[in-house]
């Protein structure tokens, strides 16, 4: 690959070909059938060709193509088993890889936005990247004063690229929908698009990487990298190492598994009470696990969570809406009425509507089920049961969902907590949830 595709026929072209490869490879798959190969075995093939291609365009498109996939990866634990797999791997590596820019244009954007002598500013830099994103990618060098750093280079054309792909991406959406059962793809792309501002702006992205920074220094559970230097389209920050929360997701110990799930439902509610600042790009590529301070046994209880990418976030001066944990205490106290006007209050349902507040609490309870008790397991099969359990136009859950409303202010909000909840599916952790909602969720604790 040259460079990143920025004409818009170009890259029309190549996310055209998806639907027309999956039409294509259903073809082969009859063929093979009639061959005399078993269904299940052509459909495994099939699945897996597909999500080789899947991969294989969003990958090289980078852009909102790549984005999108990252989105849908989080939520590969909605999937049925016998679907997800072939799925999990491709979709996974769209959260720590993708083909690198070339050398030559790395070296331009950096001659332009640094300065011809951009090479004094770093006793060492590495050509190779170190990790490539969807707008950019990572190189690992040394900074000038001796610290290791990470340099973030945008892929010149991004902002088109972006714009471009989002478009496209949701002509295909009723195409991309099956993937995920129970969540409707458009309006995902549509968020998606909404961001794409903000996310250009390494400086918005520096701003608010320095407030996590300032914040959680010296913090024994969360470690956010401090910003070094920030122009257009470079971004340096302090380097992390650490063990990349996708290896934790394949071959992590429970022990591990388990620290990594509840810090990173302690990082989910408590940064935005503490920084007034939500994280919203919480796919596993953006967390690592690191061993304890220096003097701390060797524990579980030890590990910290790294966190990196702040280039999404959602500014919530007075922290999370104290709606949501009002909200949250009184579905688990059997409140319905109470819980039903909030939530008309904030506009989840919309004024034209009326619907039975019993069937509302009854429609919530399964949702919040790790609220209600001590330490909840979270798992791939609970996930898939409560996709399964919306997405059935049969059921009376779906059927309800589809008459509730979600307010913009709540949009990315909603996005994060699912997208959170589907990671620590992945993980398979168990989580003292409970603790972290009573310690930082406003509204959740009574006052009276």
């Amino acid at each position: 690959m040259s460079d990143l595709p920025r004409k818009a026929v170009t890259r029309t072209a190549k996310l055209a070909a998806l639907p027309l490869g999956f039409a294509g490879r259903a073809t082969w798959g009859l063929g093979k059938r009639i061959g005399g190969k078993s269904a299940e075995i052509v459909a495994r093939e099939l699945q897996q060709r597909t999500a080789e291609q899947l991969f294989k365009v969003l990958g090289e498109l980078k852009g909102g193509a790549m984005k999108f996939g990252q989105a849908l990866s989080v939520f590969e634990s909605a999937l049925p088993e016998e679907v997800a797999g072939p799925y999990r791997a491709a979709l996974t590596r769209l959260q720590e890889a993708a083909p690198p820019m070339p050398t030559r244009t790395v070296h331009g954007v950096l001659e332009e936005r640094l300065g011809a002598g951009w090479r004094e500013l770093f006793l060492e830099f590495e050509e190779k990247p170190a990790a490539a994103a969807s707008i950019g990618q990572v190189h690992r060098a040394v900074w000038h004063d001796g610290r290791e750093v990470a340099v973030k280079v945008q892929y010149p054309g991004a902002g088109e690229a972006l714009l471009s792909d989002l478009a496209q991406l949701s002509r295909f959406a009723r195409l991309l929908g099956p993937l995920i059962p129970g969540m409707d793809i458009k309006p995902l792309i549509t968020e998606l698009r909404d961001r794409v501002a903000e996310e250009l702006d390494y400086g918005l992205e520096a701003a608010a990487q320095q407030a996590h920074a300032e914040e959680f220094a010296g913090d024994p559970d969360v470690v956010v990298p401090a910003v070094v230097h920030q122009s257009q389209q470079v971004l340096v920050t302090e380097w992390m190492d650490g063990l990349p929360l996708s290896e934790v997701i394949a071959d992590g110990t429970p022990e591990q598994r388990d620290r990594a799930g509840q810090l990173l439902a302690r990082f989910l509610f408590s940064g935005p009470a503490r920084t007034g600042l939500l994280h919203a790009d919480p796919h596993p590529g953006n967390f690592r696990l690191l061993p304890g301070p220096e003097g701390t046994d060797d524990t579980a209880g030890a590990w910290r969570l790294g966190v990196l990418d702040f280039g999404t976030v959602d500014r919530l001066p007075g922290g999370l809406p104290e709606t949501i944990g009002t909200c949250l205490r009184m579905t688990l106290a059997g409140e319905a009425e109470t819980v039903y006007g909030l939530l008309c209050a904030e506009g989840f349902v919309r004024k034209s509507v009326a619907l039975d507040p019993d069937a509302v609490l009854e429609y919530l309870l399964p949702i919040i089920e790790p609220a209600e008790v001590e330490a909840f397991g979270f798992t791939r099969g609970w996930m898939r049961a409560q996709a399964a359990r919306v997405a059935d136009p049969r059921s009376p859950a779906h059927q309800l969902g589809r008459q509730l409303n979600l307010p913009p202010s709540y949009l990315l909000i909603h996005r994060v907590t699912l997208s959170t909840i589907g990671v620590l599916c992945q993980l398979g952790a168990t989580v003292r949830l409970r603790d972290e909602l009573e310690a930082w969720l406003p509204g959740f604790v009574s006052e009276a």
